[in-house]
């Protein structure tokens, strides 16, 4: 029975590591979240040592955040200017079918084919009689 708690324990400990890597970026390039790159081994020792210490999920992002800004979360926070990145794609989106319906709505007109007489060419004659020269 306390091998099953300790595995559970364990695994309990790597979902929370996971989520904090997840939930963070990489500061060494800023490409990246910590999850994605091995390009930072010091930090992900520290989380899981804060992990080690009793440190909450939350109490851990606060911590980068406090050290890095909030320019170390993958997600941003939606308040301020930042609920634009939420709120724009959707009125992007919704502008856009609505841009789509109205022209697919609109009625389609045929070109006009156009007919070319004789008469309606200038200087008919004269081409007609320099062509024959031609000849």
């Amino acid at each position: 029975m306390n091998i099953l708690f300790l595995f559970g324990f364990l695994f309990a400990e790597q979902d929370v590591a996971m989520n904090i890597k997840k939930s963070l970026m990489s500061p060494c390039c800023w490409a990246g979240t910590v999850y994605d790159l091995d390009h930072n081994p010091e930090m992900e020792e520290q989380i899981k040592t804060f992990i080690d210490q009793g440190k909450s999920e939350q109490e851990i992002i606060d911590h980068y955040v406090d050290l890095y800004g909030e320019r170390i979360l993958a997600i941003p926070i939606a308040k301020g200017f930042n609920i634009m990145v939420w709120v724009a794609p959707i009125i992007v989106g919704l502008l856009a079918i609505g841009i789509l319906i109205i022209y697919l709505k609109s009625p389609q007109t045929e070109p006009e084919s156009v007919i070319f007489t004789s008469s309606d060419i200038p200087f008919d004659d004269e081409i007609e009689r320099e062509l024959k020269e031609m000849d």
